[in-house]
């Protein structure tokens, strides 16, 4: 039954485990308090989107609060209806026999059969259905605990008080703007956690980006107060196998500091910080430049010399973009710069890079891939690139000394659209040539300009 609360029954194994108390009543209590809950009214949280980081995002919620169920609702939504193919039934099969824990589980709740019976091809699966007993589509291997699945995105939403944003940035606007007709006769405003990476580009009035956390706003009029971003340099699955990370929640005073509290895990160390800007288009650019990683890895054999002079480029580039965005934004250092590593090393968009290198995808394949979703760097790649392509914003080229396009000092996202989004460049290989480029500047040079604030640009973020 779609919704119905699947509850984790004994504290025997690792993954889905009821975990000891650490402290998690006392935050749940602190939050309630912020939030204004009156006793016997539970905090209800909904995670909006079932991909792989909404999905380990809202079982650790879950792991870690769904204990207090007079206090707290963790509900996740996603659509209904899409099947899961064979070919996946059959892994998911094994994955399951490998795993006493889940082998256990799933017979105590009778939930065993059917997917022998879709390992036999007797029946389809439904990734709605999975997801109840802990199945992530796009991340069979790593199994979590039950979750309460929605797939009614009224009911999942109508009445929430914290609602996470697991979406691909392709979709936030969409699905927000048909969430915010159910909000209309709210009294209470929700605070929302977007975990999205990526942005959209708009050309009118002026060049301008829209990031997921302003996409929201502008779809559902949620003050920017009351919407966080939190990312991090970490890999969703490695999360929640407990291996040690840290993130990063960004926003307002207000909400910020105690959801930092409320989502610290002894191996998930969340930190605050307002700079919500950078920490977002930094976000998106790791994607856009994983891709490339990806390629060099694969088209060099996994050279550390190549990889470390794409790396130094790359991040020069990322350098010179936030800071035509932002006036004074956070060095690209600790925190960011960790994320900006691990995504390049290993995640779906460095996965995908390497793919298209070794000739196993396309660009003509589209960006939604089956077992990994949406490969997010690819809109980000059309979308930073039409935007600092557009004539208005030109800057003076620090050795032609004449104006330029700001694109035209980002060789590598040149290159990247033109393999991923015009298709002039056929193989992968251009990625090479990219970085071999003898006229192409000392990244320290680059670095330097954006470091010069000559560029900066507010109109960028629809700021006058």
């Amino acid at each position: 039954m779609v919704g119905s609360i699947m509850e984790v029954v004994s504290n025997e194994y690792s993954n889905g485990s009821v975990q000891a108390c650490n402290g998690s009543e006392e935050k749940l209590d602190d939050l309630r308090s912020l939030v204004g809950k009156a006793d016997g009214d539970p905090l209800r949280i909904v995670s909006v989107g079932a991909g792989a980081w909404g999905s380990v995002f809202a079982a650790l919620l879950q792991d870690t609060f769904g204990q207090f169920r007079d206090k707290v609702q963790i509900r996740i939504w996603r659509r209904p209806g899409k099947t899961v193919d064979r070919a996946t039934a059959k892994h998911l099969f094994e994955v399951i026999n490998s795993r006493e824990d889940v082998l256990r589980r799933l017979i105590r709740r009778c939930a065993y059969l059917k997917y022998v019976e879709a390992r036999l091809g007797d029946r389809t699966l439904l990734a709605d259905e999975i997801l109840k007993d802990g199945f992530c589509l796009n991340m069979i291997d790593t199994p979590l605990c039950p979750l309460k699945v929605v797939t009614n995105l009224q009911e999942a939403v109508w009445d929430a008080d914290i609602v996470v944003n697991g979406l691909p940035s392709t979709e936030t606007r969409e699905i927000f703007e048909e969430i915010s007709k159910y909000w209309k006769e709210r009294i209470t405003v929700p605070v929302i956690i977007s975990l999205a990476k990526g942005i959209e580009a708009a050309l009118e009035p002026v060049p301008h980006i829209i990031t997921p956390t302003k996409m929201i706003n502008q779809a559902t009029g949620v003050p920017m107060e009351n919407i966080l971003y939190l990312g991090g340099p970490n890999i969703a699955a490695e999360i929640y196998n407990k291996e040690y990370a840290n993130a990063r929640i960004c926003g307002a005073d207000k909400w910020r500091k105690p959801l930092a509290k409320f989502l610290r895990q002894p191996h998930f160390i969340v930190w605050d910080n307002s700079d919500l800007v950078t920490h977002e288009v930094m976000g998106g650019l790791k994607n856009v430049y994983a891709i490339g990683a990806g390629m060099v890895a694969a088209l060099t054999n996994e050279s550390a010399t190549s990889k470390s002079v794409y790396f130094a480029h790359c991040t020069s580039e990322m350098i010179f973009i936030t800071h035509l965005l932002a006036e004074g934004p956070e060095k690209l250092a600790g925190p960011l710069l960790a994320d900006t590593y691990v995504t390049l090393l290993k995640g779906r968009n460095a996965w995908y890079g390497q793919m298209l290198a070794k000739g196993e995808l396309s660009p003509d394949m589209g960006d939604s891939i089956s077992g990994k979703g949406m490969i997010q760097g690819v809109s980000a790649v059309e979308a930073f690139f039409e935007l600092l392509s557009h004539s208005s914003l030109n800057v003076l080229h620090p050795e032609e000394n004449k104006p330029v396009a700001p694109v035209e000092l980002c060789p590598i996202l040149k290159t990247l659209y033109k393999i991923l989004i015009s298709r002039e460049h056929s193989s992968s290989e251009a990625i090479l040539q990219a970085l071999r480029d003898e006229n192409q500047n000392d990244p320290r040079e680059r670095i330097e300009i954006a470091q010069s604030h000559a560029f900066y640009m507010p109109s960028l973020l629809g700021q006058s």
